[in-house]
């Protein structure tokens, strides 16, 4: 599994571009901005994405999805907890819907010998998702190095984001965590220093 991350747009938002190797397919979670750089990067390298996987709906996360839709076909999946978020679909409807998919907790997404586990970790948004592929959780604005996602926007809230960070708490094994925004991380330094994560632990 090859890991690629691009910080896009004004608001700094982590694409990553998540590759099988042999088979050259990938996936690209959350597209924010710049499509031109994440469309370069997969006709550079030949790969074939057959995903575009939001962990929400936020602008900053999909602005980028018309474009990369228009350009590769990969569907586009997204949990129904956000679907109806006005930021995803001034981004969504310019490419007609028709491969829009809803993926929920437990669905299971195979990118060539790739396997994306989707859980559900709302709380910074109602259809927040954590996607877990081998030993790499994309957490995106669920879990952050040393931090977690506001609750101050639409669907929105503390008490349902520490059930969230919890739940991430107790995953058994370490794990590498990339984050919508800032550094990647691990799970188990987030178990030791994150304040949230460990009073969500507490609760």
């Amino acid at each position: 599994m090859l890991i690629k991350c691009f910080t896009v747009g004004q608001l700094q938002t982590n694409c990553y571009i998540v590759t099988d190797e042999n088979s050259l397919k990938c996936a690209v979670i959350d597209p924010g901005a710049e499509s031109g750089t994440i469309l370069n990067y997969l006709d550079d390298n030949r790969l074939k994405a057959e995903c575009i996987f939001l962990t929400h709906g936020h602008f900053d996360h999909t602005k980028a999805v018309p474009a990369v839709y228009a350009e590769t076909k990969a569907r586009v999946y997204i949990n129904r907890g956000d679907a109806n978020l006005e930021d995803f679909h001034d981004s969504y409807r310019y490419h007609g819907g028709d491969e829009l998919g809803f993926y929920a907790e437990g669905d299971v997404i195979e990118v060539g010998a790739l396997k994306f586990t989707v859980m559900e970790t709302p709380g910074h948004s109602r259809g927040s998702v954590t996607l877990r592929c081998e030993n790499a959780l994309f957490t995106g604005d669920t879990l952050f190095r040393d931090s977690c996602g506001r609750t101050d926007l639409e669907g929105g809230s503390m008490t349902v984001l520490k059930k969230s960070l919890r739940r991430l708490y107790e995953l058994e094994g370490d794990f590498e965590v990339y984050p919508g925004h800032m550094d990647s991380t691990t799970l188990d330094r987030e178990r030791k220093f994150n304040y949230y994560m460990l009073e969500a632990a507490e609760e």
